[in-house]
């Protein structure tokens, strides 16, 4: 397994958020076709907090977490690049943040076929589904036992 990259918003440099905003864009943009921009205010804030992991083509799988005003995380932005999907990676990110902050309550927008995949790690759908950027998702939550 690579090794874990992990930085508040505040922190990022100019490199790590051009190569976060390349995999996104590659990802959501190039392959999914999203119908909104990616980059957004939150990337910057200081609850935000970006996990990675790279290989030298860059990044290889992203995610980002970050805390709301009214206290409740939340996951977003899951991704791997193509090359490097199968490996597991996203779901590494996704058990690194359970290990950090699961012993609260974790909210996320799944994409609609991800479901399951984020029901193995605890979530649960807890509202009606909707669409986002031009794609089906379903909101889930994750309350620790």
């Amino acid at each position: 397994m690579p090794s874990l990259h992990l930085t508040d918003g505040r922190s990022l440099t100019g490199a790590e958020v051009h190569a976060i905003w390349t995999i996104r864009d590659l990802v959501f943009n190039v392959e999914q076709r999203c119908e909104d921009a990616d980059p957004d205010a939150v990337d910057l804030e200081p609850t935000t907090t970006h996990l990675w992991y790279a290989d030298n083509g860059g990044i290889t799988s992203y995610l980002r977490t970050y805390v709301t005003a009214d206290g409740v995380r939340h996951v977003g932005r899951v991704c791997t690049r193509r090359d490097a999907r199968g490996a597991g990676l996203s779901g590494s990110l996704l058990r690194e943040v359970l290990d950090r902050w699961g012993h609260a309550r974790i909210d996320l927008g799944a994409q609609a076929y991800l479901h399951d995949w984020y029901a193995g790690f605890g979530f649960v759908q807890d509202g009606e589904p909707y669409v986002d950027a031009g794609i089906d998702h379903v909101p889930m939550t994750r309350v620790p036992r």
